[in-house]
C-alpha cells in the first residue's frame, strides 16, 4: 500500500479516545477516513473524514460502510462490565463477524484492536511471545480472542489480511505500576497503525501494543515485517508510579491485572 491509502479508512469505535487521536492523527498525514461509532462524534471532524452513526450489530449497515475501504481499524466494542455477556456479544462477536464479512467483500485490511486480556491469565513472571496460548482473563477478553481466531479465519480462508494488536494499556501516562510494563503512548499508536496501513503485506500478523518498556512482559511479534518499532517508554515515569498497586494478591499475580480478580 501507498503512504497515503488510495482508498477511504475506516475507524470503528471513532467516538472513543483512541479513535478521535487516531481520527486527527490520520486526517494530519491525509489520509481519507470514515468515521462510526454508536454515539455522536463529540470533536469538529477532521479535514477528509466524514462520520455515520451506526450500530455494529446492524450488518448491513457495517457492509455497506465498509463497501470502498482499503483499510477498516476496529476499535469499535464493549471494554466495560466484561461479566455480563450481553455487554459483549453484540459488538464484539456480531460486529467484528460483519466487520469482516465487509472487509472479505471489499478486498479490505483490517486492524483489529484486540487486548492484553486474551492472554491475562499468564502469570507476570512470564515473558510471551507472539504465538503465546490465550488464556483471556474475562468475557471481554474471551471476546478479543475470538477476535484474534475469526481473523486468522477469515486469512486462511479468504485471504482477508489482519494485523492483530494486543494492546497493553493505552493512556497519555502510566497510572501505576503495572503500566510499566503494559503502557503504550498514543504517539506510538498512531505511528502503529501508519504501519500497519503502509506495509506492502501484512498477512495475518501480531503486534503486542506497549511502547518500549524495559519491564515488558512481551517479546517477540511481527514488528520487523510489518516496519514499526514503539519510540517512548514507560521507564520515563517509573518514578511515579512505583508502588502504586490494586493490593489484590490475584490481580498482581497476573498480567490482565484487576480482570482477573473480577467475579
Amino acid at each position: 500500500m501507498p503512504s497515503t491509502p488510495d482508498k477511504p479508512v475506516l475507524i470503528t469505535g471513532a467516538s472513543g479516545n483512541l479513535g478521535r487521536f487516531l481520527a486527527r492523527t490520520l486526517a494530519a498525514e491525509g489520509w481519507t477516513l470514515r468515521l462510526t461509532d454508536m454515539v455522536p462524534f463529540p470533536d469538529a471532524l477532521p479535514e477528509r473524514a466524514s462520520f455515520r452513526r451506526i450500530d455494529l450489530a446492524d450488518a448491513l449497515e457495517v457492509v455497506r460502510l465498509v463497501e470502498g475501504c482499503g483499510l477498516v481499524l476496529h476499535f469499535g466494542g464493549a471494554s466495560t462490565d466484561e461479566w455480563a455477556f450481553e455487554s459483549v456479544v453484540d459488538a464484539n462477536l456480531r460486529g467484528l463477524y460483519h466487520v469482516y464479512e465487509g472487509a472479505r467483500l471489499a478486498k479490505a485490511r483490517v486492524v483489529f484492536a484486540s487486548s492484553n486480556h486474551a492472554i491475562g491469565f499468564h502469570e507476570r513472571s512470564e515473558t510471551l511471545d507472539a504465538d503465546c496460548s490465550l488464556l483471556p482473563d474475562s468475557l471481554y477478553g474471551a471476546s478479543k480472542a475470538f477476535g484474534e481466531v475469526l481473523a486468522r479465519l477469515y486469512w486462511l480462508k479468504h485471504q482477508v489480511e489482519t494485523v492483530l494488536v494486543r494492546i497493553g494499556s493505552c493512556f497519555p501516562e502510566p497510572v501505576d505500576e503495572r503500566m510499566l510494563s503494559t503502557w503504550l503512548s498514543y504517539p506510538d499508536l498512531g505511528r502503529m497503525m501508519i504501519a500497519c496501513g503502509t506495509a506492502p503485506a501484512v498477512g495475518c500478523s501480531l503486534l503486542w501494543g506497549a511502547s518500549n518498556n524495559s519491564r515488558s512482559f512481551w517479546g517477540k511479534d511481527d514488528r520487523k515485517a510489518i516496519g514499526w518499532a514503539p519510540q517512548d517508554s514507560a521507564d520515563t515515569f517509573a518514578n511515579a508510579v512505583l508502588g502504586k498497586v490494586s493490593g489484590d494478591p490475584v490481580a498482581e499475580k497476573y498480567q490482565g491485572g484487576i480482570y482477573t480478580a473480577r467475579g
